[in-house]
């Protein structure tokens, strides 16, 4: 039987994929990229995207070809005990420690935050995450429906108050031309390698692999039974989110390209955005910025719970059900987001530095297996070498309060000396490529291929 789908179930799986995809900060980094290019805006352009949208899209596309039930499965190609580690971590820094919680405080600082007058913050936030995560439950709680949910509706709202502002904002530009705007200091040279570096620090690599499973499972709610079919979908329905994905953050970078025609670099894109809508919507501006952001963050917090919970579920059989890890995600992300989350997200930096080049590798590990007949011994080679050098990325990337340590101001003296690239954050590049060598050499000699 000739299994596949309609076009417009394509479009719905791609809409469910970029909205869980396109949070708050995929508009606050592109946004500021743009001021910093300047005229060199089309090379930062290249490399964001490069990074941004094609590895996240990679990884989706991974999990669909692996024929498993998700990262644990594709993981595993290295050992069992590295797999629960890794998925383990990986979901719990994308998930409840840090991303999930983030999406209920960045909408409450950019959009409710302004309009507080005498009201306490701290009673404001409580009452804002409340709700936050009362809609997040309600649809994380029907995970069938995460198509419909995502895909039909929370995404097209967001799209509506995007639209809205990018409509205005190339309609009346607040610049003729960008040939004419100086990049700042940083992109007056190399603008390509430092829009690869920015399209890095979105993490969305990491929530590609988590995503992924949501993808093959709402495929198969469509009638796909097939590993042949699910792979292939899969892989069309992440190049039509890609090809989204890449048309708005093209669109929301020229906008703040554009911007510096009227107003100076900003602090950050959450200031960048604020300054552009309220300039062209007035007191208003802070409803749409309000919108954009808190419909951004919950869809992308409804993936994010979907998808830790179905791991979770797999990764402990003998374990709560979906409904119960839900909750337990839901509330945890709740607590968090109320209590020091400044300092969460400073000791979370250093541990996605250590992640996400293990991400990168296990992703075209996945999508080149079959070159290498998956074997194991080139699987464990490429993520030992990887994971040793990105340790001197995490030690790197610690608090001042951690990070001051002989020991380790040692160590990250040795990284910059002995590790190419480790400056500019890729010290794991040529560590990863000699293990992919001596790991096709240990596969030769096996036998393996």
């Amino acid at each position: 039987m000739d299994e596949k789908l309609s076009w417009k179930n394509y479009l719905f799986v791609a809409s469910m994929l970029f909205g869980m995809f396109f949070g708050a900060g995929n508009i606050i980094f592109p946004v500021h990229l743009g001021q910093a290019a300047g005229s060199n805006v089309w090379p930062a352009i290249g490399g964001f995207i490069l990074t941004g949208v094609g590895i996240p899209i990679l990884a989706v596309a991974a999990i669909g070809m692996s024929g498993g039930n998700g990262l644990q499965d594709l993981a595993s190609r290295v050992n069992k005990k590295y797999a629960m580690f890794f998925t383990c971590m990986l979901y719990l820094t994308i998930g409840p420690f840090f991303a999930i919680p983030r999406c209920a405080t960045v909408p409450f600082s950019m959009g409710i935050a302004p309009m507080l007058g005498n009201v306490s913050p701290e009673t404001a936030l409580f009452g804002f995450s409340l709700l936050f995560f009362a809609i997040v439950m309600f649809f994380s709680l029907r995970p069938s429906g995460i198509v419909t949910w995502v895909g039909k509706i929370l995404t097209p709202i967001f799209l509506i108050f995007l639209g809205s502002l990018l409509l205005v904002a190339f309609a009346n530009p607040m610049a003729d031309s960008i040939a004419g705007i100086v990049p700042s200091p940083e992109y007056q040279s190399g603008a390509f390698a430092k829009g690869v570096l920015e399209g890095y620090n979105t993490m969305d690599a990491m929530a590609g692999l988590a995503f992924g499973i949501i993808v093959v499972h709402s495929l198969k709610n469509l009638g796909l039974r097939s590993n042949e079919a699910i792979a292939s979908s899969t892989v069309k329905a992440g190049i039509l989110s890609g090809i989204i994905m890449s048309a708005i953050y093209l669109m929301i970078i020229i906008m703040g390209t554009m911007s510096m025609g009227v107003f100076p670099m900003a602090e950050n894109g959450g200031v960048a955005l604020s300054d552009i809508s309220g300039y062209y919507f007035g007191a208003a501006g802070i409803f749409v910025l309000a919108g954009i952001a808190t419909f951004a963050c919950l869809k992308t917090a409804v993936g994010l719970v979907t998808s830790c919970s179905e791991t979770f579920c797999q990764m402990l059989p003998a374990g709560p059900g979906y409904r119960t890890w839900a909750c337990i995600f839901g509330a945890v992300s709740f607590l968090i987001s109320n209590v020091g989350l400044t300092a969460i997200i400073i000791y979370a930096i250093p541990v996605l530095m250590f992640l996400y080049p293990l991400t990168i590798t296990l992703t075209l590990l996945g999508l080149m297996g079959k070159w290498f007949n998956q074997s194991r011994y080139v699987y464990a080679s490429v993520t030992f070498f990887t994971a040793v050098a990105a340790i001197f990325d995490l030690m790197n990337a610690l608090p001042k309060e951690l990070g001051g340590a002989a020991l380790i101001t040692s160590m990250i003296e040795f990284a910059n000396v002995y590790l190419p690239f480790f400056s500019q954050g890729f010290g794991w590049l040529i560590p990863a490529m000699a293990g992919l060598v001596i790991g096709l050499g240990l596969a030769r000699f096996n036998g393996d291929i």
